[in-house]
């Protein structure tokens, strides 16, 4: 799994990005396509998101577990943020557009995830898919109000600014629009937001690994403290996931997938979101912490701790 997880062209069109960054090449992205993929990625994970949940129903154990997920996805990124501030040192902005990612989700980290937990013998509940879907854009919002916090500006105005941001707007809109439409409603469409989705994330991760090995290159900002904290955090908040989970009665190894989920770091949504929200943040910080740093230590370690730990409380 492991070795499949590592030779997925997604991960490898992000390798291919920070090679011809690193290596100083003159490939590059134009902008506007650069933005148009990453509405286009927004549009896509809203509505699959809005067709899963329309799908599966809506059950207690979804409204707890989707409870749980949405305040996770928003509190975890403060404590992120505060760490990144005091202990990696990075300014308010970097340290905002990075802890938005702690609080939302990886999807390849799920999917590796489930896939392990089903062979293990412990599966998942299969709504936990729309808890992923709902727990990408807590954090966004978590992120923009901690990066938007200056000293002026009123209370309203900042929720006002946070709420209507367009990547805001757009996943919340899309997964809306999924929900109403169902699965019947969504096929016709499905072709441009299925067929297409891995091919379009594909470059998108290129454009993504040009930037933040040309950001590293300039910033040589990970430090180990940083690196440290992209360690430290998924162990932690994958310890929350699954205790809250385990004390929600969920079987453990739905309680597992919500500590995956809470423990691993956005690479697609949140990216994406920055990118148009907040383009003055570092990619090379963010991109760096969470797709070279958290990924590979919780598809190795971490996802078989939390396996573990679901089994043992559970």
């Amino acid at each position: 799994m492991i070795l499949e997880t590592f030779s997925s062209p997604i991960i490898l069109f992000f390798v291919l990005g920070l090679v011809a960054g690193f290596a100083k090449s003159d490939l590059a992205i134009p902008e506007a396509m650069a933005k148009a993929m990453a509405i286009y990625l927004m549009a896509a994970i809203g509505l699959k998101g809005g067709v899963s949940i329309a799908e599966n129903g809506i059950s207690t154990e979804l409204l707890l577990a989707g409870a749980a997920g949405i305040a996770l996805s928003f509190i975890l990124p403060f404590p992120a943020f505060a760490l990144f501030r005091s202990i990696g040192g990075l300014n308010r902005t970097d340290a905002a557009a990075t802890a938005a990612h702690y609080g939302s989700v990886s999807l390849v980290t799920y999917i590796t995830a489930a896939e392990m937990f089903e062979a293990a013998g412990l599966p998942a509940a299969s709504f936990m898919v729309a808890v992923l879907a709902l727990m990408e854009t807590p954090a966004i919002i978590s992120g923009l109000s901690l990066a938007r916090r200056e000293g002026g500006g009123s209370r309203g105005q900042l929720i006002h600014e946070v709420m209507l941001n367009a990547s805001v707007v757009l996943l919340v809109g899309a997964m809306i629009i999924g929900f109403i439409a169902g699965k019947d409603g969504f096929e016709p469409i499905s072709p441009a937001f299925e067929g297409g989705y891995r091919g379009v994330l594909c470059l998108f991760l290129l454009d993504m690994g040009l930037i933040a090995a040309r950001r590293l290159s300039e910033t040589k900002a990970i430090t180990i403290k940083l690196a440290s904290l992209g360690i430290l955090l998924p162990v932690v908040n994958g310890i929350i996931g699954v205790v809250l989970g385990t004390l929600l009665g969920l079987d453990p190894g739905t309680a597992a997938i919500l500590g995956v989920l809470s423990a691993s770091a956005s690479y697609i949504a949140v990216p994406a979101a920055m990118r148009l929200a907040l383009p003055q943040a570092d990619p090379g910080i963010y991109l760096s912490m969470s797709l070279g740093i958290t990924f590979p230590f919780n598809v190795i370690v971490n996802i078989a701790f939390l396996s573990w730990l679901a089994q043992v409380i559970g």
